[in-house]
């Protein structure tokens, strides 16, 4: 009786009372979406009446049996002037300080992730980064088995500041400076990203299990799981770190030594990962890191992610197209998606290479291009100019972010003006067609014309014949194509340009300035071809010696994948 009179009390007083309730990415100084309808959502008892009110707009809904509810806002203009958001329904929340411009998400690995305090020119950027119409969100690195509907941390929008900025995105800082300039309306930028991550992860698992080559990473993780031992692996791992340990030491010593040919040293172990958990797995990112921000209205997304994936090259040409279009549906929206390009690596190889061999940085670009050309409302910021030979995270973020913004500009804005003839990136391969003892490759994206970056002969083409013997190639500017030919091959049928991780002599660009993508002309059989599971490595693919009397050229050692399941 007792009981029964204490449970009236709490239930009479209100104690068990559910607020109305926003998720995280809802705060102070946060941006709206212009020129959209703006989604609103949140719970609340069921059954509860709630009333968002911004701008003149007041809209109504009702929580459901699951306390879930949503409304939209009509399309707002773009406005710097400080708005409340009110959402109102037993108890009222209240967002202060709310501006409307372009909300862009900025997610990938660690060149995505790689902050402004470590980009180019750190003590000049951060002071003068007082943008008080460009807002900062950051979603905190999370996993999950299934999707998220909030962010358990709950962190909040910043207002643009020296103080803010330096631990942001550097990339999504300086794409959303660029459009903040051009555009001169707000910006939002909301950046969930994190380092040495696959695509696979950040794309939903009925996504990937709607499309055979992306179900076979879930299959693949299936089975490797089953047999998965955890104190084995960390046995394992010890024993390594260890025998690492000692190479690491016994190599410094061996240098140290009065006369001693320097030996590089290997880097230090990575951490012990548990496979049952790590961030790795398909899916996980998406439901801890992607789906809490859905459906939260923006214009598109920037993505610096590949690096992690070089080995499955081909399958990324699926698999990137499939993760476009995942988040399309989760959003409701076809959102504009702008591809950075790897950068240009030595991908920890000794340089240079034999001509023509097997790389799977390359075909990851390849991979990359392919799906900026075949899926619409999409683009891609070409940066093998601007990579650095020992470091896979260049410093130079201003460009990167600065290429990305002209995509969204030419293509989103229609600000053909902000950019010379309108053109938004590099040359873009064409075609290729064989006339005599030459190749005639064909271009997109010409602008004012083609060139070489430091006005002299173009550099980074190899041309091969039948016998798929590639060889140097000398290549010329007649109009708006080129000819590639070499004295070496005299019935070339195929072309490739800047087909190597590390290729700094490939100048050819377009007289805007802007870098030509890589390419290839040829349909062989790439190194990653038909490696669907991220526990397999690519077979090495080497071109044939050109006659028996010449040596056939050592295979290239292939790197072993980073950061796999079965090296942990």
């Amino acid at each position: 009786m007792k009981y029964s009179l204490f449970l009236a009390t709490l239930l009479s007083g209100g104690l068990l009372h559910a607020d109305v309730k926003l998720p995280a990415v809802f705060s102070d100084h946060l941006v709206l979406q212009r020129d959209k309808p703006v989604a609103v959502w949140g719970t609340a008892d069921a059954g509860e009446a709630v009333t968002v009110t911004f701008g003149g707009q007041s809209k109504q809904a009702t929580a459901g049996a699951d306390g879930a509810w949503k409304v939209a806002l009509d399309a707002l203009k773009a406005s710097a002037e400080p708005t409340e958001l009110k959402v109102k329904g037993k108890n009222e929340v209240v967002f202060k300080d709310i501006l409307v411009g372009e909300v862009w998400v900025c997610s990938g690995q660690s060149n995505m992730e790689w902050t402004v305090d470590k980009a180019v020119n750190p003590e000049q950027e951060i002071p003068a980064a007082h943008h008080p119409k460009i807002r900062l969100f950051s979603v905190p690195k999370a996993v999950a088995n299934e999707p998220l509907k909030d962010i358990a941390q709950r962190p909040s929008w910043q207002v643009c500041s020296p103080d803010t900025v330096k631990s942001f995105s550097a990339v999504g800082y300086f794409f959303g400076r660029e459009l903040n300039k051009a555009l001169d309306v707000p910006i939002g930028l909301i950046n969930t990203s994190w380092g040495g991550t696959r695509a696979e992860a950040w794309t939903s698992k009925p996504a990937l299990e709607a499309v055979p080559s992306c179900n076979a990473i879930i299959t693949a993780w299936d089975e490797f799981l089953k047999t998965y031992n955890l104190e084995k692996a960390k046995a394992d791992y010890e024993t390594a770190t260890k025998a690492t340990k000692e190479k690491i030491e016994k190599i410094k010593a061996e240098n140290a030594k009065p006369g001693a040919t320097q030996q590089p040293v290997p880097g230090a172990p990575r951490p012990f990962e548990n496979q049952q958990t790590t961030q790795h797995r398909p899916a996980v990112l998406f439901n801890g890191m992607v789906a809490p921000i859905v459906p939260y209205t923006v214009k598109g997304a920037i993505w610096y992610q590949g690096e992690s994936n070089q080995q499955r090259a081909v399958q990324y040409q699926t698999l990137m197209p499939t993760l476009i279009a995942d988040w399309r549906k989760q959003w409701g929206d076809e959102l504009s998606f702008y591809i950075v390009q790897l950068a240009g690596f030595g991908n920890g190889r000794t340089w240079p290479q034999p001509v023509g061999a097997a790389d799977t940085w390359a075909e990851l670009q390849w991979a990359q291009l392919q799906t900026a050309l075949r899926v619409k409302k999409s683009g891609v910021a070409v940066a093998n100019d601007i990579g650095e030979e020992k470091d896979i995270h260049p410093r130079n973020k201003q460009e990167v972010g600065r290429r990305l913004a002209l995509q969204a500009l030419v293509k989103d804005y229609k600000k053909k003006d902000y950019q010379p003839n309108g053109i938004s990136g590099g040359p873009i391969f064409g075609g290729a067609s064989v006339t005599g003892n030459k190749i005639v490759v064909s271009w997109s994206n010409v602008g004012g014309g083609l060139a070489a970056r430091d006005g002299g002969e173009l550099k980074g083409f190899i041309i091969a014949g039948e016998d798929k013997v590639w060889k140097p190639a000398k290549a010329r500017v007649v109009g708006k194509q080129i000819h590639v030919s070499s004295e070496e091959v005299k019935n070339p049928v195929a072309v490739r340009y800047a087909w190597t991780a590390w290729c700094p002599e490939a100048n050819l660009i377009n007289k805007e300035g802007f870098p030509a993508s890589l390419f290839r002309s040829d349909k062989w059989e790439l190194s990653t071809e038909g490696v669907d599971s991220p526990f397999a490595a690519p077979k090495p693919v080497v071109a044939p010696a050109p006659a028996p009397a010449v040596p056939a050229a050592k295979p290239a050692e292939k790197e072993a994948p980073k950061a796999l399941p079965k090296a942990a």
